[in-house]
């Protein structure tokens, strides 16, 4: 197959006699705008892919309909050299393929910005001069590259030629990237799906006028230089759980965890394992539990109204103390909710959700890189503590796609088999002066007392007791291992000034945005911080020696403020350390934070603490004139 003679990169201004100059630029928003069957999210991937092999850093948000029909859908990427927090406040290019994507997402274009519609369905205000507009006829010119016998499949591929003209993308590696995409199906598709791509390349230059620009490019001061893998967080997630030898699963279908059901249940049989698809979120659960209860630790996940269902047998694995790794995949709620929006509203559910007293372990991964780290963590808290432990992700991180340095897997693989050897005859499962280590099903214990593995409270043993004193603890037992993890957690990451006006604290996938803001604030001149949160439950030690060293605290998270006007981990935090400094910055529109919005809350948790203190002067002046008086 013979394509264009395209120019190599960085030689987009010689592809033809008199092309401007391209434009140096650091980084670049770009967001396509279309319908769920256009194939957007087929264009961002190939740019993030790209991105991750070329060596930049990339970050991508992306919207979709939750109805079967589909509908509008919008895909973001920001790619570009060094490292890359968000997903961008506003967008440098907006990419629109109909009237309504054009009028829903024409506000989130930067002034300034570059406007390329498709000139079949889109008529843009022509009194708006606030943008470069590029008119073009992606349709129509799809369907002459392609043949009447497509129609007007294959519109993704010519805008992605387009990109590539315009960001003078290495044209040779997204090449690849299509054939390896289209590589299992027919000649003819693959055939067609680089027609349109050349087609969209070839448009003629004079049309975009000077619009060309390149990517700086990487000191490797913020990118490391090593090979790079790219992919979502639901794939990292899954890839983190293999390496820290979890073998077994069981689960049932609900956005956004199904495609971390998908995978492993291609993958765990490659490694000797296996997944159950189950009839629904009990069984789920249930079938995990066998796993793990036969030494093979196992996970099962779901989204929240899933892991609702999940939560009597949750508590049997808190009282049996099994080994488990539950996935909350967290989105728009209550009940149905919004199953394809973002949401952080599930922490109070995840730490307290059962009946009785429940502890387990709550860890939260911050971006793709992180989902796969914290699934390797999270098989290492279960074995260590025989605990559940729940990972809360969300569906902005489920498919936001990201480039990070490959593993070292040679050093992070974990073995999984069994501890099958034999247990001595003093050999007890839930001694109260220790750590609970079950006997796998299959090994021998000399005494020949084998133990009882139930939900009832019980002794040493394993047997079913009501005696009180026991169950009091048992209860502490089950309690203080909890805070053994707690003792042994690393320190929060921090970034900033160790003292000053304002700590902004993040959970999960706020991370990135709390960050990036952090950065406009010092620049403002604000003394402030950014602390962020992996482990939620329990805490690390010390965050009150850190909380007290500034004036306000802002937990920013993407759940309701509730009754009492602090979001879900502000108020546990409040409730802790008893700190009237810790205030919140909480949203519920199913996007996620732009940087702006939390620079704003910040702002104004800053003014209003500049009001208590006048406030608290103005007060002590007048109580001193009515002493003296």
């Amino acid at each position: 197959m013979v394509g264009p003679n395209y120019p190599q990169p960085g030689a987009a201004a010689d592809a033809s006699a008199g092309a401007a100059q391209p434009h140096s630029i650091l980084d670049a928003v770009i967001r396509l705008a279309g319908n769920s069957q256009d194939g957007i999210q087929t264009i961002g991937g190939f740019l993030a892919r790209l991105a991750g092999r070329s060596d930049q850093d990339v970050m991508t948000y992306m919207t979709i309909p939750s109805t079967i029909s589909g509908g509008p859908s919008i895909f973001q990427v920001r790619m570009g050299t060094g490292d890359i927090l968000s997903s961008g406040d506003r967008a440098d290019m907006l990419v629109a393929f109909y009237q309504h994507s054009y009028e829903a997402h024409i506000g989130s274009l930067r002034p300034g910005g570059v406007l390329l519609y498709d000139a079949d369905h889109v008529k843009p205000n022509p009194e708006d001069n606030r943008f470069t507009t590029i008119a073009v006829p992606i349709t129509s010119g799809t369907v002459e590259s392609v043949g009447g016998s497509g129609k007007d499949k294959g519109k993704n591929l010519y805008v992605l030629g387009l990109l590539a003209r315009i960001f003078d993308l290495d044209v040779a590696k997204l090449t690849a990237l299509v054939k390896e995409r289209f590589g299992g199906k027919s000649e003819d598709i693959v055939r067609n799906a680089m027609l349109a791509f050349d087609a969209g390349f070839a448009w003629p230059h004079n049309n975009i006028h000077d619009l060309f620009f390149r990517f700086e490019a990487a000191e490797h001061t913020a990118l490391s230089g090593k090979p790079q893998v790219t992919m979502d967080g639901n794939m990292a997630l899954t890839y983190g759980l293999l390496a820290g030898g979890v073998r077994h699963g069981a689960g049932y279908p609900i956005t956004p965890w199904s495609s971390i059901m998908e995978i492993l249940r291609s993958e765990l049989p490659k490694y000797g394992g296996l997944f159950v698809q189950c009839e629904d979120e009990i069984a789920s659960i249930s079938t995990a539990l066998g796993f793990s209860y036969t030494g093979h630790l196992a996970v099962t996940g779901s989204s929240g109204p899933g892991l609702s269902l999940k939560m009597e047998a949750l508590g049997w694995a808190t009282m049996a103390e099994i080994p488990l790794i539950v996935i909350n995949v967290q989105r728009g709620g209550p009940s149905t909710g919004m199953p394809t929006n973002v949401e952080q509203s599930d922490l109070l559910q995840a730490i307290y959700g059962s009946h009785g007293d429940c502890p387990r372990v709550v860890l939260a991964p911050k971006n793709v890189e992180d989902c796969f780290y914290t699934g390797i963590e999270a098989a290492r808290i279960a074995r260590t503590y025989s605990t559940p432990v729940i990972i809360l992700s969300d569906q902005g991180l489920s498919s936001r796609i990201e480039a990070f340095d490959e593993p070292d897997l040679a050093k992070l693989m974990v073995d999984p088999k069994p501890d099958l050897s034999p247990r001595g005859a003093d050999y007890k499962p839930y001694p109260l002066d220790r750590l609970t280590q079950h006997a796998p099903a299959g090994a021998r214990i000399d005494s020949g007392k084998y133990p009882t593995v139930t939900g009832l409270e019980h002794d040493e043993l394993g047997h079913p007791t009501g005696n009180s004193a026991l169950h009091q603890k048992m209860t502490v037992k089950r309690r203080e291992k909890l805070k053994t993890l707690a003792a042994t957690l690393p320190d929060p990451e921090f970034h900033g000034d160790s003292a000053g006006e304002v700590l902004i604290v993040s959970w999960g996938s706020t991370w990135g945005p709390a960050l990036e803001a952090l950065g406009r604030i010092r620049k403002a001149g604000v003394k402030g911080a950014h602390l962020h949160l992996r482990h939620l439950h329990p805490l690390p030690a010390g965050l009150e020696v850190t909380f007290a060293r500034y004036h306000r605290v802002v937990v920013v998270e993407l759940n309701d403020e509730g009754l009492y006007g602090y979001g879900q981990l502000a108020s546990i935090l409040r409730a802790r350390y008893a700190n009237p400094a810790i205030v919140s910055v909480t949203k519920t529109d199913g996007l996620t934070f732009k940087v702006r919005e939390i620079v704003a809350g910040v702002a104004e948790h800053l003014e209003s603490q500049a009001l208590d203190d006048s406030l608290g002067t103005a007060t002590k002046s007048a109580l001193a004139v009515k002493s003296k008086s």
